[in-house]
């Protein structure tokens, strides 16, 4: 009996032989996920390998966005809203009207209607100004 207590207390006394200690779980930022809370990786149909999930698609409210941020970055003209999205064979045609020559009051500025044309990602593909008008005008000139 006596040697079973000298092993015990020899084995409390190795550091070697102590089980690790815990560590206290690093702090994170809100809203961040461990590796315990993440998602499981989604299944094939058959239940075997997980799958590559499709590519997001841009939203239209993404494209118009975009498609405004970079007619600003080439023009230096700063736009006052998207009037029209939709659509093309090969991305989004967005109109977008800009403030061609801010005057006082600014009841007479002059606006511009211009056209953009983004690829599916949303990058520019091209860009025409369709009309010019003073601000407050009413209809198609």
């Amino acid at each position: 009996m006596t040697m079973a207590n000298n092993e015990t207390d020899s084995a409390e006394e190795s550091p070697a032989k102590k089980s690790p200690a815990k560590k206290s779980p690093a702090k994170r930022a809100p809203g961040t996920k461990t590796a315990a809370t993440k998602a499981p990786a989604k299944k094939s149909d058959s239940g075997s390998a997980p799958r590559a999930e499709a590519p997001r698609r841009a939203k239209a409210t993404d494209i118009a966005r975009r498609a405004a941020e970079q007619l600003l970055m080439l023009t230096g003209k700063e736009p006052e809203g998207v009037t029209g999205l939709h659509r093309s064979e090969d991305g989004w045609i967005v109109q977008v009207e800009v403030v061609e020559v801010r005057r006082i009051p600014d009841t007479t500025d002059i606006l511009a209607l211009y056209e953009v044309e983004v690829d599916s990602d949303g990058d520019l593909v091209g860009y025409r100004r369709l009309r010019r008008y003073a601000r407050g005008a009413s209809g198609d000139e």
